[in-house]
């Protein structure tokens, strides 16, 4: 056992004596010593209740022959964080997650981990430090939200930031928005559409790193504290059997999470997340990739904010496994990749099928014979950008007009708060990657507002940021490269016409290349615009989206 190095021996006397200060017996310090990777905190709703989730996780270790010892991280909820100085913060904290788990674990000399997770960084944070440390490993989320319900309908955050542009369009009365903010959350669970914590959960699973279940069990079931023990006693099953993340996390698993992601239609970010996370494994993944997968993928959900269905009722029409299967009838799932089951992909899904196909379509009646999301490319996008395909209504899938450029989400909403946006313009946010944000900012507050507004048919939004999963409409992010670092978006000027064309996958700014040499003879780059702490290094460190903003290795 690797917890050897830590309490064995004539010499580790002194580390027994701190073990056994924990209150620990000589029983359990001779048993494998199992990390347990919480987020739990008391300001993220996906996360309240992760304290439960870690008894059970810690009562199937114990019941298994294990020592659960509990260390915790943080983890910012990016809907409190929107919209603020906070959010610039938000995707670096997947960094300082995998980083200190890489520290605590390594320090401690663990056996294995049990990652406790819910939301959005702190999934793909704990991936890549689980494939950084490659300890034998095991992923339990503490499930989504249910959605609520107003008026006979179901809901969810999506609903109450479009009110905040409905009311400021006289489309909704206060009353009725404070009746949105209300009841659109009614219980803890990761935020009940496929927004990026549940896209990023269900990845999990796809993977093969999280139990069949993990990304669509609901918060406040039961089932979820069941599976939470079962997956504190398959911890030790994976030690005994030495699988290891690297050995689930393959290059066939990532082409088989890639699939769920296009049939799925999760969100924007979980390009960014795959990414990163495959760099961690050493394993080759680009924006190329998702568009070949996305063309062979048939689109067969439609959660909020893409469609009506929210991730209750993914759970109930089979879930992941249930997509797996669907999908397998063609032929476009590898069955052989290993998973925390201890099974391969193949056996943990021949007796899953779809049990909803209102909710689930049938492979060959898909909502769309292509996945999800796409990538565009183009002389504004050289490096590549992003858009929720699935989410963009018919009308917007191709669009030509004249930009309206702002260097600051802030000056973006001002301008549309301010009926100062007109129907046709694309509107350019710039200076918000990964490097000039700094932390490349989701901004769903800009494109709820012109959602409801109504515009989201009418306007369109390209931005080196990037958009909440939770974001619907003709909104292209990720642009590379970025603003800071020079690249053509920085070069746009107000009212230069921008085209857009999602399924030819372009992204043109149609001004002459001689201008735009005219242009960047004349730019500067800008000052930082955080320079002290944290994100000062981060900005300094950080690389293109196109990379998954992972840092300079």
């Amino acid at each position: 056992m690797k917890s050897d190095i830590a309490k064995k021996g004539l010499e580790k006397a002194p580390h027994r004596s701190l073990f056994k200060a924990l209150g620990l017996t000589e029983e359990e310090i001779s048993r494998p010593l199992i990390g347990v990777v919480n987020s739990k905190n008391d300001i993220v709703p996906g996360h309240i209740n992760l304290d439960k989730i870690a008894e059970a996780v810690k009562t199937g270790i114990s019941m298994a022959g294990g020592t659960p010892i509990e260390f915790h991280t943080i983890g910012v909820c990016d809907g409190i964080a929107m919209n603020h100085i906070g959010m610039k913060y938000s995707l670096g904290s997947r960094e300082l997650i995998a980083d200190s788990i890489e520290i605590m674990a390594t320090a401690h000399a663990f056996d294995g981990l049990v990652f406790i997770t819910n939301c959005d960084k702190i999934v793909p944070g704990m991936l890549m430090a689980a494939a950084r440390l490659n300890l034998p490993s095991i992923f339990i989320s503490g499930g989504p939200m249910l959605a609520g319900t107003v008026n006979g309908k179901k809901l969810s955050l999506t609903q109450v930031f479009e009110g905040v542009g409905a009311a400021a369009a006289g489309r909704m009365s206060m009353e009725e928005l404070s009746h949105l903010e209300e009841y659109a959350c009614p219980t803890c669970g990761s935020c009940a559409g496929m927004f990026t914590a549940n896209s990023m959960n269900c990845l999990t699973e796809a993977l093969g790193m999280g139990l069949p279940g993990n990304g669509t069990i609901p918060a406040v079931y039961s089932e979820r504290i069941r599976l939470a023990k079962t997956a504190g006693m398959k911890i030790m099953e994976l030690l005994e059997k030495d699988i290891r993340p690297l050995d689930i996390m393959t290059p066939d698993a990532f082409t088989n999470a890639i699939h769920i992601d296009m049939a799925i239609g999760c969100s924007t970010n979980s390009v960014l997340h795959l990414l990163a996370i495959a760099s961690e494994c050493g394993v080759k993944v680009d924006l190329n990739l998702f568009n070949e997968i996305s063309a062979e993928t048939p689109n067969l959900c439609r959660l909020s904010p893409a469609g009506p269905h929210f991730m209750e009722d993914l759970y109930q029409a089979g879930g992941v496994q249930a997509i797996y299967n669907e999908i397998n009838k063609k032929g476009l799932v590898e069955p052989g990749c290993i998973t925390v089951t201890g099974k391969t992909v193949g056996e943990n899904i021949a007796s899953q099928p779809v049990l909803d196909h209102e909710i689930i379509r049938p492979v060959d009646d898909p909502y769309s014979t292509t996945g999800g999301l796409a990538m565009l490319f183009g002389n504004v996008a050289m490096e590549g950008a992003v858009v929720k395909r699935s989410a963009v209504a018919e009308e917007m899938m191709q669009h030509e007009g004249p930009a309206r450029v702002f260097d600051s989400e802030e000056e973006a909403v001002e301008a549309i708060l301010a009926n100062q946006i007109n129907s046709g313009d694309v509107i350019v946010i710039r200076y918000e990657g990964p490097r000039g944000g700094p932390g490349m900012r989701e901004m769903l507050t800009p494109t709820s507002t012109i959602a409801g507004m109504g515009l989201d048919k009418e306007v369109a939004l390209i931005t080196d940021g990037r958009f909440s999963g939770a974001t619907r409409g003709a909104s292209i992010g990720h642009v590379s490269p970025e603003a800071a670092a020079g690249g053509v978006i920085a070069l746009v000027e107000e009212g230069d016409i921008i085209r857009i064309d999602i399924p030819d996958l372009r992204l043109d700014l149609l001004v002459d290349d001689k201008i735009l040499e005219a242009r960047r003879a004349r730019w500067q780059k800008p000052d930082a615009k955080i320079k002290t702490g944290y994100m000062k290094r981060y900005a300094q460190m950080v690389q293109s989206a196109s990379t998954g903003a992972i840092f300079q290795k």
